[in-house]
C-alpha cells in the first residue's frame, strides 16, 4: 500500500501564497528533493496539474530531472480525458479513487499543496503524513492551508535547516490515534 506525504511550503504565520518570502534554494531544497526519489508518483488536483504541466516539461534541472519523468495522477470531478506529462485521470469522486490508488500502488504519493483536494483527503484519512516547509518570513496576509478543515496532529519532527526554512512534519490523528501512537522526535540541525 502506498503511503501518501502531503506537502507544502509556507510562511511563519501560515500564508501559502508562495511570493518573494520563498527560499529557493539550501540545504531544505536538497531535503524536499530526496522526498520524491525512487519509487514515488506526484498527486495533483487538475488545477495543480495544469499549472505544472504547462511549466515542468520544459525546464532542465535537479527538479525537472525528478518530476518529469515521474507518473502523475490527476483529480478532477469533471472529466478530463487522456492527459499528457505521464498523467493518469482519477476522475470522479477523488476519495474513493485515491483509496484505491493507495491500495494498488507500491511506494510514495506525493501531493503539493494544501489546497480542495488536500483537505478532502486528510478529512478522509488517506494522508498519512504532512511536511510543512516553514520559511522565515511573516506575510500579513494570505490563503492558509486546510481552510475550514479541523484534524488533530501529532507532531514527528522538527527539523531546522541553515537556509533558515524549518521542517515540521506531523501525523495525522484519527479518533483512534488521538490517545496513544508514536512518539515525538525533535532534531536540529
Amino acid at each position: 500500500m502506498a503511503r501518501l506525504i502531503n506537502s507544502t511550503a509556507m510562511t511563519v504565520d501560515g500564508v501559502m501564497e508562495v511570493a518573494d518570502w520563498f527560499v529557493a534554494e539550501g540545504d531544505h531544497d536538497d531535503a524536499a528533493r530526496s522526498l520524491i526519489e525512487g519509487d514515488v508518483a506526484l498527486l495533483t488536483g487538475r488545477t495543480t496539474y495544469e499549472g505544472f504541466a504547462g511549466f515542468w516539461p520544459s525546464q532542465t534541472g535537479p527538479w525537472a530531472d525528478l518530476l518529469n519523468p515521474m507518473p502523475k495522477f490527476v483529480a478532477s470531478r469533471r472529466k478530463i480525458g487522456p492527459l499528457e506529462w505521464n498523467a493518469t485521470p482519477i476522475e470522479g469522486d477523488a476519495v474513493e479513487g485515491v483509496r484505491r490508488l493507495k491500495a494498488e500502488r507500491e511506494g510514495g504519493l506525493f501531493l503539493s499543496g494544501c489546497g480542495e483536494l488536500a483537505r478532502e483527503l486528510i478529512q478522509a484519512g488517506l494522508v498519512d503524513e504532512l511536511y510543512f516547509w516553514i520559511h522565515p518570513r511573516i506575510q500579513g496576509s494570505g490563503k492558509r492551508p486546510y481552510e475550514a478543515a479541523m484534524i488533530p496532529v501529532r507532531l514527528i519532527e522538527a527539523k531546522q535547516f541553515g537556509s533558515g526554512v524549518t521542517l515540521l512534519r506531523y501525523q495525522p490523528l484519527t479518533a483512534t490515534d488521538e490517545n496513544g501512537g508514536r512518539t515525538q522526535s525533535v532534531q536540529r540541525n
